[in-house]
């Protein structure tokens, strides 16, 4: 019987290490066998609420000292930035796609027939959620035995518009910290500082997203864990309509990403 990929993989520093771990919890694609009948086929092929390519446009991380941790198995099996208990991330009316969706962010239904069961989500949680968690909490705890303050950067991208959670385009670039509580205020100064510099891009802050649960649960700053999510638009560093990453567009928004994570681990090493 074929086994299946573990939940995550981790890809660690060349030698140098920075205080921050980096987090990308929807660029996976898979779906474990068992479930492949159950998912509508067009979904199952194309996971169109994947963060597609989000893992290559960080990967320069290691080479700067920063560990990575990412998903190998799609949103759609299960979201690892949402609360285990299925609380919701927003009450303001908008879309917001479930713990274990039914529908993705356009309303189309992913399960032809029946939907997952109370039994079929805790095992789910217990495949692929809590192992991935249950890594994360490794790796910070990990490097608090090196650095007494450490940052987790929660990496994301969107299509421009998704009009079932709000009406205009998105920002270019939308840096969440639970409206300054998930990360010091040193720090969110100098991601907004770096992040914003580039005039070319849009730049928001907390709007209209301030984080999802990896950034909720895990920011803690009065306890040396800060969190910061950056959620991006895909038209950034790829092609919407065919899935195409395009590298140009792509290495001028890591000139920035790089700029900025050096700037934070430069700061955790000044403030903390």
């Amino acid at each position: 019987m074929k086994v299946n990929p573990p939940a995550y993989k981790i890809i660690r520093p060349h030698g140098y290490l920075l205080p921050i771990l980096l987090s990308v919890p929807h660029s996976g694609t898979l779906f474990p066998e068992n479930l492949d009948k159950d998912f509508d086929q067009m979904h199952l092929q194309y996971p169109d609420d994947t963060d597609w390519f989000v893992d290559q446009l960080y990967d320069f991380a290691p080479e700067l000292g920063i560990t990575m941790i990412v998903a190998q198995y799609s949103r759609y099996v299960v979201d690892l930035n949402r609360d285990p208990t299925g609380r919701p991330l927003y009450e303001d009316g908008r879309a917001i796609t479930q713990l274990v969706p039914t529908h993705t962010f356009f309303g189309q239904p992913l399960y032809p027939q029946v939907i997952p069961t109370d039994e079929d989500i805790q095992l789910r949680k217990e495949l692929y959620f809590y192992p991935y968690h249950l890594q994360l909490r490794e790796e910070l705890q990990r490097l608090q035995q090196t650095f007494p303050d450490v940052l987790l950067w929660d990496a994301h991208s969107i299509r421009q518009s998704i009009p079932t959670i709000r009406e205009d385009p998105f920002p270019d670039l939308i840096l969440g910290n639970q409206n300054g509580c998930s990360a010091s205020s040193e720090l969110i100064s100098t991601a907004v500082t770096h992040l914003s510099e580039d005039k070319s891009y849009d730049f928001c802050e907390n709007d209209p997203f301030k984080g999802g649960y990896i950034t909720r649960y895990y920011g803690n700053p009065q306890q040396g864990i800060h969190a910061l999510q950056l959620e991006m638009a895909k038209s950034l560093y790829m092609d919407e309509e065919t899935s195409t990453y395009i590298p140009d567009c792509a290495d001028k928004i890591r000139a920035i990403l790089i700029k900025t994570l050096t700037a934070l681990a430069s700061q955790l090493k000044i403030q903390i």
